[in-house]
Order: structure tokens, then sequence, then C-alpha cells
């Protein structure tokens, strides 16, 4: 029997790639769950759903009004043309939202996801800025450049004490999960390249570069990544702290890559040595190739651009250099869970094809 009976939780992002799984593990603990979300594709059920715009500061005051969650998780975010404009966006969801939560009080701690470009940098300057040594550690001090999610972190800061209650930030590296239309999901997006070069005739390229094909990495898993959220939420260890979390393996996609193709049956190359090539550009005519593929196999989505994010594994795939974090002090904190990565890839791969997202084999 749960020990949660009544407790209240509010999911910002719900229907997102992890907002989804901290929504299912809550419940499944017996929480009582309130998502806002500006759809409700994708709401897992037993969510209770709240629809604001977090942009719009009065019309969240009023959504938010006698809710009273205890525990608060902020997993959305909004992608702009330009970090300045991510900064200023992005600033403005979480201060709107903690303001909204102000009058009724009752909330005792926050999670933030974030991710690994508070050590990479942002967007407008990915993985080119001095960056830290690798594995990552929380520890690191900031990069001398704008960045959102420092603009996010500060407002997070400013409002715990304000307000009195604790707070957590996760940084994530790439999510490997389950969610349909969204902006960030890598196990979809190279699932759908892989079956359109297979309906074509042609290799599953590798799109990025050399330094990312033979360098160390590691990934998260949507489902660890909720996991830990719950637990900092849950847990005095977990107040007032920032965390990386990764599945606790690494890999060099060189080694991953032929395992994908050898699952989709596809065959592979290796990255090509004159210049990248990009999802984007390889698939920018790809739209009538996957409608064929949709109708011939009965798919729920025949849109592949609510399916992929070439863009998004560009940004991964294409980075000049190794990318992986250290797990220790999260460990040291109590908090032991872990994955394994190619696991977690085709166990997300059969999900959406039991799912009618992909093709079944």
């Amino acid at each position: 029997m749960s020990t949660n009976s009544g407790r209240r939780a509010l999911i910002v992002g719900v229907t997102g790639i992890s907002g989804q799984v901290i929504a299912k593990q809550l419940l499944k603990d017996g929480w009582d769950v309130y998502g806002l979300s500006r759809r409700t594709e994708g709401l897992p059920a037993g969510v209770h759903h709240i629809k604001a715009d977090l942009l719009n500061a009065e019309e969240v005051k009023t959504a938010l009004s006698g809710l009273k969650p205890e525990i608060v998780f902020m997993t959305a975010w909004i992608k702009k043309d330009s970090e300045a404009e991510n900064i200023e966006v992005n600033g403005a969801t979480i201060r709107n939202l903690l303001a909204g939560l102000k009058p009724d009080g009752g909330v005792r701690h926050v999670a933030l996801q974030t991710g690994l470009k508070h050590y990479l940098g942002p967007f407008d300057n990915y993985a080119n800025a001095v960056m830290a040594e690798t594995p990552f550690h929380e520890s690191e001090p900031r990069l001398d450049v704008p960045n959102f999610y420092y603009t996010q972190e500060d407002e997070l800061f400013s409002a715990a004490k304000e307000q009195g209650f604790t707070w957590s930030v996760h940084r994530s590296h790439t999510i490997f999960g389950y969610a349909v239309d969204n902006a960030m999901n890598m196990v979809l997006t190279l699932s759908c390249y892989a079956e359109i070069q297979k309906a074509l005739g042609k290799p599953f390229i590798y799109p990025g570069s050399w330094q990312s094909w033979n360098g160390v990495v590691d990934v998260t898993d949507a489902d660890l990544l909720g996991e830990q959220l719950v637990w900092a939420a849950t847990h005095k260890e977990g107040e007032n702290e920032a965390f990386n979390i990764a599945n606790g393996d690494t890999f060099r996609w060189r080694w991953l890559w032929p395992q994908i193709a050898e699952h989709f049956g596809v065959d592979y190359e290796g990255p090509k040595a004159e210049h990248f090539q990009p999802l984007e550009e390889q698939m920018k005519d790809a739209g009538p190739v996957w409608e064929e593929i949709a109708k011939k196999h009965g798919l729920a989505v025949s849109d592949v651009t609510k399916l992929a994010s070439w863009w998004h594994s560009d940004s991964d795939l294409g980075r000049q250099i190794e990318c992986f974090t250290d797990m220790t002090k999260s460990r040291e904190a109590g908090f032991l869970n872990f994955r394994s990565s190619p696991k977690s890839f085709f166990s997300n791969v059969e999900a959406y094809r039991k799912a009618n997202i992909l093709p079944k084999q």
C-alpha cells in the first residue's frame, strides 16, 4: 500500500519524453499527479491535466490557484532561434511557474531538468566554447557564455530562497525514451532514418563527425532520469543539489551504430571523411517516403516531422569532442540506479513497434 496517499505533485511538460515517465512513477507510488502542458496527446492515464501558457503569468497563476502541490517537476522548455531569445523565454516560463505557485504556498521541493549544455555551451556556441574536461563534474564553474540553463537555475534559486522550498537540478545527456512529437528524441529519430534508408535501398550512414564516431559517450535512459528526479524530490540527500544523470555505462558510436543497423536489417557506413552528412540535409525530402512506409505498414503517424528531430540528433552526433559525465556525486548521495544503453535503445524501439509507430519486424 502506498505511503503517499493524498500527496500532490505537479509536472510541467507532462507529455514530454521525461514528463511521462515521472508521471507514471509517481502514479505507481500513489501520488495525486497534475500535469501542465500545451497539449493532451501523450498524457498518461490518471494524470489531471492543466492547460496554461507558461509565458502568460496571469494565466499560469489562475490555472494553478488552489492546487498546492508538494513537489514540482519542471521538464519543459521552448526552443527559439537565438540564445538571447532562449534566455528570455525560458527564464520567463520558470519565473511565471514559481510565481504562480507562490500565493498558495505548500511547495516543498522543485526539481528542474536541464542538460549537458550546462557544460557544452548553448546551441549558438555548442561545444565550441572553452569547456570543462570530460567526464563532466557538477562542481565545474559555469562557462563564460550566455546560457538559458543558467538563467533557469538562477530563477529557481531565487524563488527557493524567497518561498522556502528545496530544489534539485538534473543534468541529463541525450535521452533514450518513448515520446511522439518530441523535440529531442534520438531513438525514434534514428529508427525513422534506418527505416527510410532501408526503404530506399541506401546505407545507414553515420551523419556526424569522426570525433563523435570514435569518442567516448554516454546517454540517459528516460526512465532512469525520472527515477532520479523523483528520488531527489523525496529524499533529503537530494535537496539543494545539482546532479548529472546518465546510464552509468559508456560506449563509442562506432560500436553501437552497426548493432542498430543490424537490428533494422540495413547496411551501414561510418562517417564520410570529406564532410558531415547531417540528417537535416539527408532527410529533407523524406516526408513522402515515410508516408509510403506508414501506408504500407498501417502506422499510426504518417508525418515524419512528428516523429524525428533531425536537427537535435545532428547537434549531438556532430560534436567534435567526446562527451560523458561523472556520476559519483549522485551515487554517493544514495541514487544507485543504472541502465544498459544498448538495452535502453532497443527496448524503446520495441515499444514504438508495439505502439504501431514503427513497422513491426
